[in-house]
């Protein structure tokens, strides 16, 4: 599974940042292409609920001195250019593909920042990262964080993102072409017999080999520690005595693994939409499915009280209802109108759902695609949700997403399942978290476990010790990244403030709330963080 962050738009009139659709915290799920787990999962490990040994440890600080071997890294000079937005400069920053050898090579990062505007003193450099894994920085600061953050943040710090490595522009790992995508986030997720369960088994280890053979050496090295260190090396790069972040979803648990390796150097640290990096893959997943449930219900309450609600006037039957229909397009799926002739069958249409789960402005647009559905026989609605939660454009091609958030989910974690009957024996687990999305998110945490690279991390805590004080956000019904996770990794991290948004939603800067804007503001502007466990709706 993965965590999205939406790229939030203004809303017209206001100038207040919108999350228009989904993007990052990796959602609970590309059922399918990247079934895993919230934020980081994969290889073999077993389906144990219980955090391993290893979670009993902290993420040890690396030393303070740079190694020799990494001086050159750390010492190069980037060269700015234009790159076909205005405003925004571009540059290559180099880095070992392997930190333990760095004699074996480069691995070339795209980087790109618009330049403090003035007035008032420049703090520094903003590195903004959206999440996924997978998620393009570069193009979440282009299209949003740097024309879209508040301006007075804007005024003061250069904004700065850098793909991580394997990710869009940034060495790519691709897997499948668009035909072979399309039939892949069309395979049943939901097997009804042996014959069904194998096709699953072979959609899985399809678009495994697909990615080992695109990339077999980067894949083994695309790691959150991995490219936690690479934005080390754009800190020093870049000037900055610390580094100053603002990650989202997957991206929180980027940059406490930041503040884990390097908490001397963390200065201002925003983790919105926080990731518990201390919990095993199948907890990650099953608290995920509970999120995404605790979601769909507040949908479901607000649905039933609109004329155009095609689920019923019952909250209670809402999602029985959907659940019915889902099992009508499972045997039967129903005309999109699609150019390439898919039609809207099961796994399409829960993703087109969950799509929408991530900011409450989208439950419109999701009530009128499934009308179109189950009312007219019309799937085009929920496929139009489906392919921008996928990143799938109107000629078929698809971005890097999908690929690069599995390479750093099954390299960051052992896979939640290993084998389909561990799946079948946890079903009612993951039922009972979620009636409606249980089944296919379950089935959804099998794919790592076919993974061409075994998994180099393990659960762990981060305690970041000797960090200046750390700001971690989280939203009460988020969907993605369920609020305990926040709680959980503030109380890991030794400097943490919580500061908590109770609304709907994944993430909360810049969605809306005043309360939570001026709080973590202030924060980057003045470094002083809100009073801890700070409450704001």
């Amino acid at each position: 599974m993965h965590i999205r962050r939406p790229h939030p738009t203004p809303a017209p009139g206001t100038g207040t940042p919108r999350h228009a659709r989904t993007r990052r915290a990796r959602t609970a799920g590309a059922l399918l292409a990247v079934a895993a787990l919230v934020v980081s999962a994969c290889s073999p490990g077993g389906s144990s609920s219980a955090a391993s040994p290893a979670a009993e440890a902290a993420l040890a600080a690396l030393p303070r001195a740079t190694p020799d071997t990494l001086a050159p890294y750390y010492s190069q000079e980037l060269k700015w250019r234009a790159c076909g937005v205005p405003g925004f400069q571009c540059a290559t920053l180099k880095a070992p593909v392997d930190y333990a050898q760095p004699q074996k090579g480069d691995v070339r990062l795209a980087v790109a920042r618009k330049k403090a505007t003035g007035p008032g003193k420049r703090i520094g450099s903003l590195l903004v990262n959206p999440g996924g894994p997978g998620g393009s920085a570069i193009g979440y600061l282009q299209a949003y964080a740097g024309i879209g953050y508040p301006a007075e943040v804007r005024a003061r710090y250069d904004m700065v993102a850098v793909d991580p490595r394997g990710v869009a522009r940034s060495e790519p790992i691709e897997c499948l072409s668009g035909p072979q995508m399309d039939a892949y986030t069309q395979t049943d997720i939901t097997p009804d017999d042996g014959a069904e369960r194998s096709k699953l088994v072979d959609a899985f280890k399809t678009f495994a080999e697909g990615c080992g053979a695109d990339s077999p050496e980067l894949l083994r090295h695309v790691s959150t520690v991995e490219a936690a260190r690479d934005m080390d090396i754009l800190r020093a790069v870049l000037g900055d005595e610390k580094l100053h972040y603002v990650g989202a979803s997957y991206g929180t648990f980027l940059g406490a693994t930041y503040a884990g390796l390097f908490p001397q150097r963390a200065g201002r640290l925003v983790l919105d939409g926080a990731m518990d990096p201390s919990l095993p893959a199948r907890r990650l997943n099953l608290d995920q499915t509970a999120g995404f449930e605790t979601a769909f219900r507040a949908f479901a309450r607000d649905c039933v009280q609109q004329p155009d609600c095609p689920l019923g006037t019952d909250a209670e039957k809402v999602g029985p209802n959907l659940k019915a229909f889902f099992e009508e397009l499972d045997a039967r799926p129903i005309p999109t109108g699609d150019a390439d002739g898919r039609k809207l069958g099961e796994s399409l249409a829960t993703i087109g759902v969950i799509a929408a789960m991530y900011d409450e402005a989208a439950w419109a647009q999701l009530r009128e695609a499934l009308t179109m559905a189950m009312e007219e026989n019309d799937g085009a609605g929920l496929l139009v949700l489906a392919d921008s939660y996928y990143e799938r454009d109107a000629n078929g091609s698809y971005s890097n997403l999908m690929f690069a958030n599995a390479a750093v989910n099954c390299l960051d974690l052992p896979s939640a399942f290993d084998t389909p009957e561990q799946v079948e024996a946890d079903l009612p687990a993951f039922e009972k978290a979620s009636p409606v999305f249980g089944e296919g998110l379950a089935w959804a945490s099998l794919s790592c476990a076919y993974w061409p690279v075994a998994a180099t991390g393990e659960p762990h805590r981060i305690k970041a010790e000797g960090a200046a004080p750390i700001v971690v956000v989280g939203t009460t019904r988020d969907p993605a990244t369920p609020y305990r996770w926040a709680r959980a990794l503030a109380a890991q991290l030794s400097s943490a403030r919580l500061l908590t948004y109770e609304g709907d939603g994944h993430t909360a800067y810049g969605r809306g709330s005043d309360c939570i804007d001026r709080a973590i503001n202030t924060y980057l502007l003045r470094g002083t963080p809100p009073a801890d466990k700070k409450r704001c709706s």
